[in-house]
Formats: structure tokens, sequence, C-alpha cells
């Protein structure tokens, strides 16, 4: 009998789920030279992003001024703006696509569920998968082992402890606990999209959906998505009452005979100003929230993500999303003044730190995580949930991994030796860490800075945003050179720049209720729909001259074409002085200032 073939892969780094977290996981220590191999379950990338759930991202930006994620979200997040100005699904997929399959030092597996793990000593030796497309097995031998699937497979497959439910108030103080713990979380939504046409659209439910004649007999779910394009049925919303991994098949089948219903609803059972939508989506794989919860070193808790959280030592993320909790009876439970109904909110007005204990398991010494599936607990998660916090977590992961590699650690060993070389890195990589300022390079720090035009000396003060009521940026003229000269002659690696990309979102041409999400909620494409334009304070044209040894001006790097934030160059050269010239920005015709030269903004220039 023919058996199925099964590869066999060697490397450093294997991250099991690519979702945002994954991802961003798979990338990070890849850039930062460690081989990974990607195993994801699914036939495209992004998770609940992607084009099979389409949930928008939302993170710390999208509820507190100031607090976009940066680093390789918001790298993505432009890419898609440049490329994607009417917010094509397919495109955003291939986008996440390239954003790993090109990436060197990542084998990406799509179509590969993890099934099967050989563990020895309290450690993962490998990790099996099956290829649906291919009908062959996948094993991954690796050092370090990234478990990103949301589901938390790799926990009861290795033995990692691990969580699942709601605590009582007496385990950690929380104030939202519980009088005694259950096994109740979160449900999983099916969502809708629609589009307006500019005529009368029919529509018959299917038979076996579920038929709601009054807004009494849909619990009285608000459905404005018409009218609100920040909205969406969310509560289109089950299982948090069962076991979301288990019963996912039957609660989908519910969720479906439920989401033709609401629709039928909007179009046919009363006046909703629907008459002219279409309906042009709806999903058959449902957005899950919340299953296991791996057990790390730390578990954050609603004490630690309120009131600004807690000064961490081991700081590598941070998140700011509301404390957002989906009460399990979902769509059943009756709405109120919550908007859905079955939430139990509360909005953070400062950001809080994430430890780095929370992203490595307690009891298996090799195994990480970057996730809704991190070391918190239930209420605490009801915020790190969301997908903008997970990216900056995966980022914070990756590089992890990557260090723990480079020096012959476990992810442990890098908390207890390396986490200030990892707090370093991330800061490089443009990541924010709340109370963290980044270290300029000494060949920075020694040069002595002039400029043309304007104050530059916020360009070494460490601070890449506007954060906290201060700007921490340089806003010269273009044309006007920046321009770091030192005592005798150097050589110069290469330099790096953060330019402003209009983190806040301020200057996008598009509608203003879209603007912190890089794909569209309720509402697809519409008939008279018009484009989203690019942030338009983001530096555009550019150069870099030096003065060489024998005082010659020379330009050794010219660009016309950048949209990102965080620009990295080599050079090579030796010089007298470097000076950073900007030329234009992607709105230079709206930004003319009263001295009649267009306006450039960025954060920091730096050489190394």
């Amino acid at each position: 009998m023919e058996k199925l073939e099964c590869v066999v892969h060697n490397t450093d780094l294997c991250v099991v789920g690519g979702g945002i977290g994954g991802m961003l996981t798979a990338i990070s220590a890849a850039r930062h030279g460690a081989k990974v191999v990607l195993m994801q379950d699914r036939p495209v990338l992004g998770g609940n992003a992607s084009s099979e759930i389409r949930m928008w991202i939302c993170g710390a930006g999208s509820r507190v001024r100031n607090l976009q994620e940066t680093g390789i979200m918001e790298e993505i997040a432009l890419e898609n703006m440049k490329r994607n100005p009417s917010r094509n699904w397919s495109i955003w997929d291939s986008i996440l696509y390239e954003k790993v399959r090109f990436e060197p030092n990542i084998t990406l597996l799509l179509n590969c569920a993890c099934n099967d793990a050989e563990t020895e000593n309290g450690r993962i030796v490998s990790v099996t998968g099956f290829q649906l497309t291919t009908y062959k097995k996948h094993r991954v031998y690796a050092k370090i082992f990234a478990d990103c699937s949301g589901d938390s497979i790799l926990a009861p497959l290795t033995g990692a402890e691990y969580r699942v439910g709601r605590e009582a108030k007496s385990e950690y103080g929380e104030e939202f606990g519980l009088d005694k713990a259950d096994s109740h979380t979160m449900g999983m939504s099916l969502l809708i999209q629609a589009r307006e046409t500019d005529h009368k659209v029919e529509f018959e439910a299917p038979s076996w959906a579920y038929r709601f004649d009054t807004d009494e007999e849909m619990h009285n779910k608000p459905h404005e998505c018409l009218i609100k394009p920040n909205t969406n049925f969310y509560w289109i919303e089950l299982g948090g009452m069962g076991n979301t991994i288990s019963d996912t098949e039957e609660i989908r089948d519910e969720l479906l005979k439920i989401a033709f219903g609401v629709w039928d609803h909007m179009k046919n059972r009363g006046e909703h100003g629907a008459d002219n939508w279409e309906l042009e989506w709806l999903g058959f794989l449902p957005g899950k929230r919340e299953s296991r919860r791996y057990v790390g070193d730390y578990v954050l808790t609603q004490n630690d993500v309120e009131n600004g959280g807690r000064d961490f030592p081991d700081a590598v993320a941070y998140g700011g999303w509301q404390i957002d909790n989906h009460l399990p009876g979902g769509f059943n439970m009756e709405a109120g003044s919550d908007m859905g109904g079955h939430l139990q909110k509360r909005r953070l007005s400062d950001p809080y730190l994430i430890p780095y204990r929370c992203l490595y398991s307690r009891n298996v010494s090799n195994l990480m995580f970057a996730g809704r599936n991190i070391s918190a607990s239930h209420i605490a998660f009801a915020s790190t949930r969301v997908m903008g916090t997970i990216g900056v977590m995966g980022q914070a992961c990756g590089t992890a991994a990557a260090i723990a590699i480079k020096y012959g650690l476990s992810p442990r060993g890098v908390y207890e030796s390396k986490i200030e070389e990892l707090q370093k890195t991330l800061l490089e990589d443009d990541c924010f860490i709340p109370g963290h300022t980044r270290e300029n390079s000494r060949l920075t720090r020694d040069a002595v800075l002039t400029c043309e035009y304007g104050d530059c000396s916020a360009l070494r003060n460490g601070t890449d945003r506007r954060v906290f009521g201060s700007d921490n940026g340089y806003f010269g003229k273009t044309g006007k050179a920046v321009t770091y000269t030192f005592p005798e002659p150097v050589f110069v690696n290469g330099f790096r720049i953060i330019a402003d990309s209009d983190l806040d979102r301020e200057q996008i041409d598009g509608n203003p209720d879209l603007m912190y999400i890089p794909m569209p909620l309720f509402k697809a494409r519409a008939y008279n729909n018009t484009s989203f334009g690019f942030p338009k304070c983001m530096l555009k044209s550019f150069r870099i001259d030096i003065e060489t040894e024998d005082g010659m001006k020379k330009t050794v790097f010219e660009t016309d074409s950048n949209y990102q934030r965080l620009i990295k160059h080599g050079l090579g050269v030796k010089a007298k002085s470097v000076s950073f010239i900007p030329l234009s920005t992607w709105g230079s015709d709206s930004l003319i200032n009263t001295y009649g030269s267009a306006v450039c903004h960025v954060f920091s220039f730096d050489l190394f």
C-alpha cells in the first residue's frame, strides 16, 4: 500500500499559524537571520484579516490618539494604501502573501494543518502537518516553535499548560472577574459585506435561513450598517456557551442561518433603507475570538491593562484597545445600551505595556506564542486579542526567537540575559514601546548636527512619533539639507530615516470613518465609491549627499518613489559629512507653506 510522502524540514524556527501574529513572527525572525518555516492551514494568510473572514485590523491606535502600531504593521498598511486604493480584498490577500512568500529565509507551507508533535524532555522536537492540496505530510524539526494558530494547537499536542474560560474574581482580584470561574468564552461571528447600487435589488433568503419578522425576534440587535460605515454585524455571534474549537462546524451552520435571516430582515422585513443594497459576500469561515490561552511566566490581568498598566522591565509591546468583552450568549442575548447587547466594555485612556514573559510557555522550554493565545486572563485578553496588538506582539516574538537562536538560548534565556538587546532591536525596527527611547548610533551622537532651515534637534531625541503631547519631529523645507559633520572622515555603512506616515490618518483622502483600518468594514465597494489616497505628509523623494575626504560634494543615494515610514539603506562610504535633503512629499502641492516651499516632516535621521 502506497503511503503519503513525508517532506522533512530542518530549520531554526517553526511558526504554526499564518494570521497577523504568525506572519509578523515569521517575518521579523527571518529578517534577523533565522531560517523559518511557516505552517498555515488556510490557502491565504492574515487569519481573521484575510478575505475568508474580513475582519478589520484594530489596535491601540484605533482608540488612543498617536498610538497607531508601527514596525511591520505600518509597513503592511502603507503597502496596502499605496497599491490598493480601492481596498480590493484579493489585492490585500496578495500583499500579505508576498510579504511572507518572498521574504528570504522563510519557507511557506499553505493549506497545511498541524496535527502532530514530537516532544522530549519538556521541549518540542518536531511538528507534523498534512497539506490538503498535495496530500503530503510536512515534518518540521526546529530549535524553537511559535504557536500562532489562535487555537493553540500545540498545547494538547505537547502538554503545554493552557487555560480556557473566565477566571473567578478571587484569582487575580479583577473587577470584571466572576464569582465562580467557568469555561465559557467569547463566541465567533460570520461577517457580511454588501454594496450599494443605483437600482433596486431583490433578495430571496434560502429556505433554511431563520426568519426574523420583527426587531424583537432579532433580539433588538442594532442594524445601522447602511448609514454607519464604521460598524458591522459583529453581533451575529455564537459559540461562547459551548466549545469554540470542537463545535465550530455546528456553530457555523447556525451562524449561516442567522446571517441570511438578518439580511432577509434588512431587505424584506421593515424599512431599513436597503432597497438598493446587494449582498456581495457572506463568510463561511467563522471569525473566532477566543479558545485556548497559554500560560507563560507571567499572566497579564485586568489590573495590568487599566490606568496605564504597569512598568514591566521586560516590556516588548503595548496595547490600548478597550476592554471589549463579548459575553458568551452572543446573538441570543437581548440588546441594551451597549449597542450589541452582549458586551462588557471599558475604554482605556492610556496605553499599557505587555511583558515578554507573556509570550513563551511556562513548562515547554522552546515554545513561544503570539496572538489571541498569549498568557493573559480572560479580561486582559478582551483587550490584547485585537490584531493590531497581536501584530506588535508577533514582531516581538519573532525578534526574540532570532536572538535566542543567535545565542543558543531558550525563550526564557532571552528574558534572563538579553531583554535589553531585544528591546533595543525592536525600537531600531520602528516598534514603539511606551516609556522607552531608541538609542542613536555612536556615529550620530558624535557628529555635529546642522540644518539649513528650522530646528532639527528632535531628530536625535530617540522618540520616532508624536506621542503624549510632543511632536518629536523636524519640520523642514524641501530642498534644505540636514547635515551631520564629523571631526574627521569616518566610514558610514548606511542611514536610517523615520518619515511621518500620518499615524493619525489626518492627511489622507477618503472616508474619515475608515482611515484607521486597512480594509473596509460592512460596506464593500459601492457604485459611487471613491478610492483612498496616500498620506500627503509622507516623504516621497530625497537624496543623501556626502562630502568626501578631499572636500568634494557627491550624491550617494537618491529616490523619487519612497512610500515607507522606516527607510534603511546601505552606503559604504567614507565621508567628512553626510546630508539628508528632502525633495518632495506625496502631497507637496497641498502642503506648501508660507515660504513657498513644501513642508517635510521626519522623526529621525540616523547613521550607522
